[in-house]
């Protein structure tokens, strides 16, 4: 999985030498006139992120000086790492938290999507992996978010998803089951099945269990559409390019899910991802439309295009069954969302306010950013139709992550701590060393804080 990084001892590896950026001119001073000048002139100690190859007098490269962010942001301090050089590289310096942000740094800025290119060559990190197992396992969990965004719906539709879990999941020893096609209404799960029954990959909904029964029961739940043509209403070629990404959700829980197992989190952790084509077909569900969820609340569908919702009501309803101790859903849900907060700053909501700010604070320290957003109960008239309990849809065009969030809150169990998370799943280039494509957004501030919550507890 990771490409772009080893454990195994290279004895020729050129050492990457990490500098502060507030203190670099001080450093300078220090050295010899050829790297005061070299520097000087290739404009180097300005920004987090530059990198300077230093050569030996026979043209060999010695050592590869970085410039760290002074916060250890690893996104800052990875943008240009991609350009290093191919060969083997290690980190010379004594403290722990530099060697973790080089490693994620280089981890996320050097990633390469290449399932149909072939193995592509790339500088390789000689990391101890004993040491840096939790940094290694959030650059692993990046990864796989990001692979299984970035693969095609062809290729990750929902039954080749389904398939993808059960294979992560034997290597976990974690267990696995299948609720799909027309038993998915023998066993009342029909708002995901009116959604995906258009597709010739059949809906289906994804349970992924581990841990020992005793610890507190944590699910996480993951819109797992893995293509949205947005249905009858179907979207435009630019909005539609994308939508592979539509799956995000379920990428997400899962990458949250490794880093979990990974750590050994005591929790009984439940996976749950409802996966469908939002196809359209003959027997594809109609604006106007209206199902009879499991919780037995009925949805009016105001618009075929906000499906993630629906198939995420039955999904909610019985992860609530279970009555756990927290759940958390991961969903690519709303085009409102990013015109609020952008890309990569994500927002989440919440029925305990407590969690929300938690997540936000944990998001700083991580530099995974999140912002907490209110579930404001009066725009829930906005969601109300006038033939059935809830509509799928607002009625007016502004707060549409709010109101989808408000949505989702109906199929929550009561006094059930329950966090949304409206992530975009998507990155331009600025957090993985300039290419676009998948990314996990607001996954390592969530683990980050699950971890320091649990430890709390146990204390």
């Amino acid at each position: 999985m990771l490409n772009c990084i080893t454990t195994d001892h290279k004895p020729t590896s050129v050492a990457i030498v990490p500098l502060y950026l507030d203190t670099f001119d001080h450093w300078l001073e220090s050295q010899n006139q050829y790297l005061q000048n070299a520097m000087a002139n290739q404009q180097f100690g300005q920004k987090a992120g530059q990198f300077f190859l230093d050569y030996h007098a026979n043209g060999q490269l010695a050592q590869v000086f970085l410039m760290l962010a002074d916060d250890l942001n690893p996104y800052d301090t990875g943008r240009q790492l991609k350009s290093v050089p191919l060969g083997d590289y290690h980190i010379e310096h004594a403290n722990q938290a530099v060697h973790q942000c080089v490693i994620k740094s280089w981890g996320f800025a050097c990633y390469r999507f290449d399932r149909y290119l072939g193995e592509q060559p790339t500088p390789q990190l000689v990391v101890d992996g004993q040491r840096y197992h939790s940094a290694l396992s959030q650059v692993a969990a990046t990864h796989l978010v990001r692979d299984l965004i970035n693969t095609p719906a062809d290729d990750m539709g929902p039954t080749e998803l389904a398939d993808w879990v059960d294979g992560f999941a034997a290597k976990h020893g974690a267990s696995t089951s299948h609720v799909v096609g027309e038993d998915l209404l023998a066993q009342n799960f029909p708002s995901i099945h009116i959604v995906g029954r258009a597709s010739h990959k059949a809906p289906r909904l994804i349970e992924m269990n581990w841990g020992d029964d005793a610890h507190p029961r944590l699910t996480l739940v993951g819109k797992g559409v893995c293509f949205d043509t947005g249905g009858n209403n179907m979207k435009g070629d630019a909005f539609m390019k994308l939508m592979k990404k539509d799956m995000g959700g379920a990428a997400h829980v899962l990458g949250l899910a490794h880093l979990i197992m990974e750590h050994q989190l005591p929790v009984r952790l439940q996976v749950l991802i409802p996966a469908v084509e939002n196809a359209v077909a003959g027997n594809a569900y109609r604006q106007g439309d209206v199902v009879t969820t499991r919780s037995g609340q009925t949805v009016e569908i105001g618009h075929t295009d906000a499906e993630g919702r629906v198939i995420l009501a039955d999904a909610l309803t019985y992860a609530s069954e279970f009555k756990p101790d927290l759940i958390i859903d991961y969903a690519t849900l709303t085009g409102a969302a990013r015109v609020a907060l952008g890309p990569t700053l994500t927002p989440t909501f919440s029925n305990r306010s407590e969690l929300n700010q938690g997540i936000h604070r944990s998001g700083l320290t991580t530099h995974d950013n999140t912002w907490p957003m209110p579930l404001y109960q009066q725009y829930n008239k906005y969601i109300q139709p006038k033939i059935a309990h809830l509509s799928n849809s607002g009625s007016i065009p502004q707060a549409g992550c709010i109101t989808a969030a408000l949505f989702l809150e109906h199929f929550v169990g009561e006094d059930i701590p329950w966090v949304h998370i409206d992530t975009y799943g998507w990155n331009f280039g600025d957090r993985t060393g300039g290419t676009e494509g998948g990314e996990a957004l607001g996954m390592v501030a969530v683990f980050h804080w699950l971890m320091k919550d649990l430890n709390h507890d146990s204390k």
